[in-house]
């Protein structure tokens, strides 16, 4: 076989290769949004979404109602809330959040906000010593179900033992061309946090 063909022929094999793990990681993402693992565990650890002037937005709702949810259950003794200000001059994400908890019942010393993080790998690393000072050694992770996947990596690198539990109600993926979409992106910055470029 002539030299060009060996090399069409290896062109065609390292592309049919990448298209196997990129089909692999997507099915990972979509088979960790569909599956909750939450059980007992050190804390709760909700992934901040859009506020609306000192309100949670749809999606930053239904993440903490299934938190506070699994709180009601006694499924683990803290609710870290996560999420900076996003350009708002007024409130937080995690701000927001823990008020949100607070009004629906639980106390204010169970939940800690953390107010400073704008994407989801700064989250990670801001969460992961507040969870050290709680002795907290695992935790569930709550978010919509595509954001899980990358989530969990994120935590294992922090040396963080996690349990995923996408929010049920979640308008992303109550939605089959936003899920899709949302999953795709997903699928994204996986690859390039394997890469090594933190989003």
């Amino acid at each position: 076989m002539k030299s060009r063909q060996w090399f069409g022929v290896g062109v065609a094999a390292a592309g049919a290769a990448v298209i196997g793990i990129e089909v692999s990681i997507y099915l990972a993402i979509r088979r960790t949004a569909r599956t909750d693992n939450a059980r007992p565990a050190g804390a709760i650890v909700v992934f901040g979404a859009a506020e609306y002037d000192g309100r949670p937005s749809p999606v930053f709702k239904a993440r903490l109602d299934h938190a506070l949810d699994l709180a009601r259950r006694g499924v683990a003794p803290w609710v870290v809330v996560s999420g900076g200000s996003g350009g708002d001059p007024h409130f937080t994400e995690g701000g927001v959040g823990k008020a949100y908890l607070i009004r629906k019942g639980l106390s204010a010393r169970q939940v800690i906000a953390e107010t400073r993080s704008s994407t989801t790998y700064q989250s990670v690393v801001a969460i992961a010593p507040i969870l050290r000072a709680l002795h907290a050694k695992d935790c569930i992770a709550v978010s919509d179900g595509f954001h899980l996947y990358r989530v969990k990596l994120l935590m294992r690198a922090q040396g963080i033992l996690t349990y995923t539990s996408p929010a049920p109600k979640s308008v992303i993926e109550s939605d089959p061309s936003a899920r899709v979409v949302y999953s795709l992106r997903e699928l994204v910055l996986v690859d390039l946090l394997y890469l090594g470029i933190h989003v």
